[in-house]
């Protein structure tokens, strides 16, 4: 990673940072801003976080957490305080539109701009873009990020524990999306004093007993197998929200289920939100679903994991969905 002559002077000189992260964020979003905070701390910046939505509630553990500023609670509170950013960090998103109305908020203010992000397709949103489609994780980015300014020895038990955070959970625990740096990348995180197995602790066994019995339901009555195209669906209906008293959070990781069937390549999760209706898919080998994702839907995202949202009626979603199969036929049944 190549930090310029110009980058390294501003961030040699103590700035006031706003540290930004996507919609709905995951542990990848989350682990990589807070790192991000505790590492520009150590060089004398004042750092915020900022969300446009609420975290999920395992990662309010990582250090400072409950400081992150959240649009969707405290409008007001960043309204007041981003003009008085000039410095903006984004991570985990290359297109402005995933931070929502915060975007709009920043869109004219002065100051530098710096993205490090791992999907594919960055729009030019800030004067240095740092992305890499082939990362594990932005929690691996910011580590090459901070090595690469020279600064590898801040990276301490606190910054540690924020990219293990990310990195463990972009991979599924090194199921995918690993590269052989990754593994370094870990190793070098635990020597610096990571508890790795309290991590996998904090984000794996935070569950609630509504979200296990959530779970029982959508995998007894909500999913759909598709033999033919090695292919798993899962839905949730609004009265399923209501019944379940569903919050953000709540539903994170149920399609990865599905794809712990042996026969299935393809796994779909469909939800009914109150404006929206969500597709998270999921993939094995080399099915591309950021293509689908991308062209069917308004998403995108990576190859094995990608997201969207449709406008339709969570029925006329579904249908839509199950008519593409055929398309992709032929590259759902290769071994």
């Amino acid at each position: 990673m190549d930090i310029s002559l110009h980058l390294r002077q501003i961030l040699h000189v103590p700035q006031n940072v706003a540290v930004f992260s996507h919609r709905n964020p995951d542990g990848d979003a989350i682990g990589s801003a807070l790192a991000l905070q505790h590492y520009l701390e150590q060089l004398g910046h004042s750092v915020t976080v900022f969300l446009p939505s609420d975290y999920p509630v395992e990662f309010g553990a990582l250090p400072k957490a409950e400081e992150i500023l959240v649009w969707d609670i405290h409008s007001e509170e960043c309204k007041q305080l981003l003009p008085r950013k000039n410095v903006f960090f984004f991570l985990d998103f290359n297109a402005m539109n995933r931070i929502d109305k915060l975007g709009e908020v920043i869109k004219d203010l002065p100051g530098t701009r710096i993205m490090i992000d791992h999907h594919l397709f960055p729009e030019q949103i800030a004067e240095h873009m740092f992305s890499d489609p082939d990362a594990s994780s932005t929690c691996e980015m910011v580590y090459r990020f901070i090595v690469a300014m020279g600064d590898q020895q801040r990276i301490n038990p606190t910054v540690g524990k924020c990219l293990y955070t990310g990195i463990i959970t972009d991979t599924g625990s090194f199921r995918h999306a690993t590269n052989p740096a990754i593994f370094h990348i870990a190793a070098d995180l635990i020597q610096r004093g990571v508890d790795d197995t309290a991590v996998q602790d904090m984000i794996y066994n935070s569950n609630t007993e509504k979200s296990l019995r959530l779970l029982g339901h959508c995998l007894a009555n909500r999913m759909e197998m598709f033999p033919e195209y090695r292919t798993a669906l899962i839905y949730l209906t609004k009265k399923d929200y209501e019944d379940f008293s569903i919050q953000r959070g709540d539903t994170e990781g149920i399609v990865n289920y599905l794809l712990s069937i042996r026969e299935v390549r393809l796994a779909a999760f469909i939800h009914n939100q109150p404006t929206i209706v969500k597709l998270s898919l999921r993939s094995k080998g080399n099915l591309d679903v950021q293509e689908i994702c991308r062209k069917h839907f308004s998403g995108g995202g990576h190859k094995n994991a990608s997201g969207a949202y449709s406008h339709d009626t969570l029925q006329e979603t579904i249908n839509k969905f199950k008519k593409l199969l055929p398309l992709y036929q032929a590259e759902l049944l290769k071994n």
